[in-house]
């Protein structure tokens, strides 16, 4: 469960992030946030990630967070597939005697192939994608927030990955996925979070604030 009560958070004591934003979401829900760049989406995630404190205002995420918000993020460059699994679910908090006994899981979901003994260095964005999803959802967590970062990559890819989060939901995970395509929110999602300028502009069911997001768009 998330919830935000009365939430702003600003950068360099006067550049809005999130401005004054209350909202709840249960468990198991999967939502969308939409909005233009700038708009505050990352800032709210990384606020519910717990990467940022709120400036003012309550901020509550219970369970086990995921977050895939950055490319490379909690990744070495210099190292291996194989060894910046054990290095990135060493962040994540899962344990190395963990993440062994999973490893060859992650590597077959990931589909690396022989890149997985190669430095990440010679990745390309979505191979590198691929990796952080793989070690993200190798077990259930309660939250699992994703911006934008399997955008990258091929579409076979995208809709395996889509289908490990509509299956991780159905076992009670709360995903939040940013995402400027309509056709794939109406797909998916129960609700979705519109922000304009760092404040709810609409929260609420999927066909609802889509139609009035696109209108507005238009």
């Amino acid at each position: 469960m998330i919830e935000f009560k009365n939430v702003t958070k600003l950068y360099d004591g006067n550049v809005i992030g999130v401005e004054n934003v209350s909202l709840k979401i249960e468990q198991g829900e999967f939502v969308f946030l939409v909005g233009e760049s700038g708009s505050g989406k990352s800032t709210m995630l990384k606020v519910i990630s717990g990467i940022y404190k709120p400036t003012s205002g309550v901020a509550r995420t219970q369970g086990r967070v995921v977050p895939l918000l950055e490319l490379g993020c909690g990744f070495d460059a210099e190292l291996t597939g194989r060894e910046n699994i054990l290095l990135n679910g060493a962040i994540l908090g899962y344990s190395e005697e963990f993440l062994r006994s999973h490893l060859q899981e992650i590597i077959d979901y990931s589909e690396l192939g022989q890149f997985i003994e190669m430095p990440l260095k010679t990745y390309s964005s979505g191979m590198l994608a691929r990796l952080a999803f793989s070690v993200a959802t190798v077990v259930k967590p309660d939250v699992l927030i994703v911006d934008e970062i399997l955008a990258v990559g091929d579409e076979r890819f995208q809709r395996k990955s889509h289908a490990r989060m509509m299956e991780l939901m159905s076992g009670g995970t709360t995903v939040l996925f940013v995402s400027h395509s309509l056709p794939q929110i109406r797909q998916m999602c129960d609700h979705v979070v519109w922000l304009d300028h760092g404040k709810v502009r609409a929260f609420g069911p999927t066909d609802e604030v889509c139609d009035q997001y696109a209108a507005d768009m238009a």
